[in-house]
């Protein structure tokens, strides 16, 4: 082989390496042309950077996949959040992926009752004070102790009233006298003693004075306490004893400050103990308590209700349906609201894969539905599953929210 040939072959390897590269970088070249728009424009809207949905507060350069979740980058565009349709846009594909659930906000009516919990007391307005009328001494005390119960007209102890033997032999030697006036006048004074009719009566049928007498109690109940002691000197108006009533107790329920304004004086309220099994003992609010309690957040309503045979005891537990009539109101989701502390927001669906916050106000809550007093109209689409990754895209894109009409 000659050095003439030797350098051909040289040159034409050269040039077809030359060529090689040349097709090959107009290959790529090509190929990143055709690629590259569209992966940074997608239809000619400008991609500012990529994110994912779960955690919209890291951005990425490139698209891929999400280091935290497993799937793929979402585009932010630039045009997102501006324009003439202001909103949050989720493709139907995306939609899926994050599962968002729309709802249409519809009239209804919430459950008309809730439930709370109370206690049985006794009734603080059924309550007799047994006292000496009279300074004495105790004769004789009838076997009784605090907690017993007892039927009106039982005997509690015998008193010895020296005073009022000394009033009756003066009524007696007045009434002798024949004169009205002063007989009158000498009777009431033992009516004021606290002497009972009959005990006056007896000593006009019989002429004798006995400074004896049989305390009885004045209503049935529970003897509270019991002062009376055989042998004890008593001052008028020392008590011997102290009785509550069992004819009617209340039930003192626990209600949450946030539901105050759906109970008021009067309303029918039906409680459930579990001592009494399938049966409902019904009565009134007779009152609601005018302090809240500090620690628990609650009011205390009180309830009155018929003790038939007695068999409501204080200190039973209770379970208390309260509420008025049910009313129309406009209802979503509860799942649908967004608290953030200072106001709650709804994410409305727009249309064309377009959602927008809105201010909402909202009133009671049951059987997982909330109404709506003021944000929204009957109609309207909310987001009812995703959407507080709807609103972290909306905080991030600085979209306005919604304002409350004004009231009218």
């Amino acid at each position: 082989m000659t050095d003439a040939t030797s350098a051909a072959r040289w040159r034409a390897g050269i040039l077809a390496a030359v060529l090689i590269a040349g097709g090959g970088g107009y290959w790529l070249g090509q190929r990143g042309e055709s690629e590259a728009p569209a992966e940074a424009t997608a239809v000619g809207r400008k991609i500012l950077y990529y994110y994912d949905p779960m955690f919209p507060n890291q951005k990425f350069d490139k698209p891929g996949k999400s280091p935290f979740m497993d799937m793929q980058l979402e585009p932010k565009y630039a045009d997102e959040g501006s324009g003439a349709a202001p909103g949050v846009s989720v493709d139907p594909a995306a939609r899926q992926s994050l599962g968002i659930r729309v709802v249409a906000a519809e009239m209804g009516s919430l459950a008309a009752t809730f439930d709370v919990n109370g206690s049985i007391d006794f009734n603080q307005r059924d309550v007799a004070i047994v006292q000496a009328r009279s300074g004495g001494f105790v004769e004789r005390v009838y076997r009784l102790a605090p907690g017993d119960v007892i039927g009106a007209g039982t005997p509690i102890a015998d008193l010895q009233l020296p005073e009022w033997g000394s009033a009756q032999t003066e009524y007696l030697s007045v009434k002798r006298l024949g004169k009205p006036e002063l007989t009158a006048a000498a009777r009431q004074r033992l009516r004021l003693m606290g002497m009972p009719e009959g005990v006056i009566s007896e000593v006009d049928r019989s002429g004798r004075t006995g400074g004896r007498l049989t305390v009885r109690a004045p209503i049935g109940g529970v003897v509270q306490t019991l002062g009376a002691r055989a042998g004890v000197t008593l001052a008028a108006g020392q008590t011997l004893a102290e009785i509550s009533g069992l004819g009617t107790v209340w039930l003192n329920a626990a209600l949450p400050e946030a539901q105050a304004g759906l109970v008021q004086v009067g309303q029918r309220a039906t409680a459930t103990l579990t001592a009494f099994p399938g049966e409902a003992f019904t009565g009134r609010i007779i009152a609601i308590l005018p302090t809240a309690s500090a620690d628990s957040r609650t009011l205390t309503v009180r309830v009155e209700l018929a003790n038939r045979g007695g068999r409501l005891r204080p200190g039973m537990f209770a379970v208390v349906a309260l509420g008025g009539d049910a009313k129309p109101a406009l209802l979503v989701p509860s799942e649908a609201v967004i608290r953030t502390g200072t106001r709650s927001i709804v994410m409305l669906e727009k249309g064309d894969g377009r959602y927008h916050p809105a201010e909402v106000i909202t009133g009671r809550e049951g059987g997982g539905k909330t109404e709506i007093l003021q944000g929204l109209a009957p109609g309207e689409k909310v987001v009812a599953s995703g959407q507080f990754l709807l609103d972290s895209e909306a905080s991030l894109t600085g979209l306005t929210v919604r304002p409350l009409e004004p009231a009218q």
